[in-house]
């Protein structure tokens, strides 16, 4: 289905591959011929200086959620924020169930919307739009570029580069700032042929995933999309694939644009939008995947990573095998915490499961629910365990749904349809019965993802599927099967966007700014506690050491029910590494309440003997934090409360081999928190309760210098060395480290 060109391949005019010794004679060096992708074009328009090898970028608009939204405005403010210098959309698309907490959710939904006419913003209303499906519907257009406080920031099918990040990215560009980057490798997604029926975005995207993750064969860089099979693919088609790009660790992604980009367009009332994007002759792109579409199987993607991708057909097959292999997978990271079985789901040789939902920016699109409403057209998911839930992306989706009789076809079949809104990609939507299977056309499937608590002996298992294949299995009443594998009538899509919801609704303010107007601030929402510089020297106290291959932002800090509590910093860390190292948040507390006795001039004793055994008058100069160790930490979510927790309780350092992605790394740093790795042959056996001290790290982080000696003090006394890297911080990132923050950062200058 899908083979890999590692040594790196320039592109035609004419589309053809040319592998990179014969397309050097013919176009010149790499580093040269790499200007002519589509990626390199938009990104170097939207750069402000001219360096080779960085980018300095100022993005067209900005998009958030209700989930971070709140923050970054409240960092903003303290930053000295005086009107939204883009358009800046606040949707309302994850706190949007009513709160556990009381007026929480709500409350945080006014202050957005008094954010919006205070500063000029867009405020789009709860549940009439998905972030990402409004902004491909409103915002998006050839050749610009999008940065979003949401991870899955993926426009790419219609010729913008959108990106995810964490809010104190959005805080930058808000302060008329740049996102700054090292120039990045391009990676050739190639398109072959066209997907046969019953084929869905998802199976492409799960192989892409499977296919590119695990080794990180495209971590941090820009995924083109090109080839002749780009034009056999609809726009919904290849916005499904695009959205789940995220999965693989890439940076962005790219598409070619074409008449199907310029007919969406225009059905969406933006044709002025529209301009031809393609490759220029000789481009050339550092690896590339070549996908025969034709080929592509019905696929599913196994608990608990987007990764984890089997064929239907596979699994149906080796179902015994492979459920043993993820119940081991399961009892190795919780250990006895929780008993998780999926053998018990194998009966009489057919895989039974207990729910289906088809939702969000990947699955609620208009082409996905109709081909799954013809697949159940005149069947019935039944009345037993198995349910079936539809969440379209977008109100102008629904009502279209609802005039073509798609809508009336899946609630008479006993699907439920359900308002605009992401709850089942991060937990708060859908939660499944205890050891249940769940399969979901979304983007991720960890660990707790879909809203089990591991620490409280709750484990349920999402399984990633096309919404056609979910479809197919609800008309089996719960029996898994491919959709390749059923005969149906082929779908109507023609699609009329109707945009008056949005227009009665949605507020647009941008340029429109109301300085004199009231911010709406709810008991729930408050400031960020004081965060200070970095001292001379550190004392880390390992909090959390961590040995899995991947550590997600879901389990640095869970979704789910603790989004309720995002926009209160102290509330919200209490919630940090609670499934996956409950231990940590008290352990953490005690390591900052010792920092502040310090700063009082009375240091407690555990910490002053350490010192002393160190060396004579360090309690002075030695700022003392909490410190995670993780070996891959960062996959998954942009949401910078990972890393904001841990500063709130005191964190002051990481420790890895690797960062999972750009973007928790950048939160990490904006927060003020040490980003070290080590080599990838250390073994790092220490524990919670050992003592990491580095010497002259202030002076060190002035000195550009990456290689930093650190002395490791177990809990037994024995003290040894360990060298600490930290490369490639840019000279804004030294001086918020330096700073402390982000926040403190801009109000130190703000003082000058």
């Amino acid at each position: 289905m899908l083979k890999r060109i590692d040594g790196g391949v320039y592109l035609s005019k004419d589309g053809k591959l040319i592998e990179a010794s014969e397309g050097q004679k013919l176009y010149g060096e790499a580093c040269d011929a790499r200007e002519k992708t589509m990626s390199y074009s938009i990104m170097r328009n939207h750069s402000k200086t001219n360096y080779k090898d960085k980018m300095n970028i100022k993005f067209d608009a900005l998009i958030s959620h209700d989930i971070t939204y709140v923050g970054i405005i409240q960092t903003a403010r303290a930053s000295g924020l005086t009107e939204f210098p883009v358009p800046y959309a606040l949707t309302n698309c994850h706190n949007s169930l009513c709160a556990v907490g009381g007026t929480i959710n709500e409350d945080d939904h006014v202050f957005g919307l008094s954010a919006a006419v205070k500063y000029g913003g867009i405020y789009v209303p709860a549940n009439m739009a998905v972030i990402h499906q409004y902004a491909r519907e409103q915002m998006a257009g050839c050749g610009k570029m999008i940065l979003g406080s949401d991870s899955h920031t993926r426009y790419g099918a219609i010729g913008t580069m959108g990106i995810g990040e964490g809010g104190p990215e959005i805080v930058k560009q808000l302060l008329s700032n740049t996102y700054d980057i090292d120039a990045p490798k391009v990676v050739l997604v190639y398109l072959e042929n066209a997907p046969k029926k019953g084929i869905g975005p998802q199976d492409v995207a799960i192989a892409l995933v499977g296919e590119t993750f695990k080794d990180g064969y495209v971590k941090n860089c820009i995924l083109e999309f090109a080839g002749p099979g780009v034009k056999n693919l609809s726009m919904d088609f290849r916005i499904g694939i695009d959205v789940m790009t995220t999965e693989t660790t890439c940076l962005s992604s790219i598409w070619c644009t074409d008449e199907k980009t310029k007919e969406y367009l225009t059905i969406h009332g933006r044709k002025e939008e529209y301009k031809e994007i393609k490759p220029e002759d000789g481009a050339y792109y550092d690896k590339a995947v070549v996908i025969d579409l034709s080929k592509i199987e019905s696929m599913i993607a196994m608990p608990f990573h987007p990764s984890n991708a089997y064929t239907i057909h596979e699994l149906c097959e080796n179902a015994s095998d492979i459920f043993h292999e993820i119940e081991e997978s399961a009892k190795a990271q919780f250990g006895d915490k929780v008993s998780y079985k999926l053998s018990d789901k194998l009966v009489d040789g057919k895989i039974m499961v207990d729910q289906g939902v088809i939702a969000g920016c990947s699955g609620g699109m208009f082409e996905s629910i109709c081909e799954a409403a013809a697949i159940l057209d005149g069947k019935s998911t039944g009345n037993g365990y198995f349910n079936l839930s539809v969440y379209p992306s977008s109100i102008p989706i629904n009502v279209a749904l609802i005039n073509n009789g798609v809508q009336a076809k899946l609630l008479e079949a006993g699907a439920v349809f359900k308002p605009c809104f992401c709850g089942p990609c991060f937990g708060a939507g859908d939660v499944p019965s205890n050891s249940a299977l769940s399969i979901r056309h979304t983007t991720r499937n960890f660990p707790n993802r879909e809203g089990s608590k591991p620490s409280d002996g709750q484990l349920s298992g999402v399984a990633l599927m096309d919404a056609r294949s979910i479809a197919a299995t609800a008309a089996a009443g719960g029996v898994l099967t491919a959709a390749t594998d059923v005969d149906y009538n082929d779908c109507d899509f023609t699609y009329k966007f109707d945009n008056s919801s949005y227009e009665k609704r949605v507020y647009n303010g941008y340029g429109k700014a109301e300085k004199d107007a009231e911010l709406k601030l709810g008991p729930n929402i408050t400031d960020w506690p004081r965060m200070y510089p970095l001292g001379e020297n550190v004392l880390l106290k390992l909090a959390a050491v961590i040995h899995d291959e991947v550590t997600t932002t879901d389990e640095l800090i869970p979704s789910g029910e603790t989004s309720s509590y995002r926009s209160n910093p102290l509330r919200l860390s209490e919630f940090a590494l609670s499934r996956r190292v409950p231990e940590y948040v008290s352990r953490s507390k005690a390591v900052r309440d010792a920092e502040t006795e310090r700063r009082n001039g009375n240091i407690p004793e555990e910490y002053k003997k350490v010192l002393d055994s160190i060396g004579e008058n360090l309690a002075e100069n030695t700022q003392i934090g909490s410190c995670v160790f993780a070996k891959k930490p960062g996959d998954g979510s942009a949401r910078e409360q990972a890393a904001s927790c841990q500063k709130v309780l005191g964190g002051l350092g990481n420790i890895c081999y690797e960062y999972a992605t750009k973007r928790y790394r950048s939160n990490c740093i904006n927060w003020g928190i040490l980003p070290f790795t080590i080599d990838k042959n250390t073994k790092f056996d220490y524990e919670d309760g050992d003592y990491i001290f580095v010497e002259g790290i202030r002076e060190a982080i002035k000195d550009k210098r990456e290689k930093i000696e650190g002395k490791v003090i177990t809990k037994t006394g024995k003290t040894e060395k360990i060298e600490l890297v930290i490369s490639g911080l840019t000279d804004d990132e030294r001086e918020i480290i330096l700073d402390g923050c982000l926040m403190n950062y801009y109000a130190e200058r703000m003082n000058k």
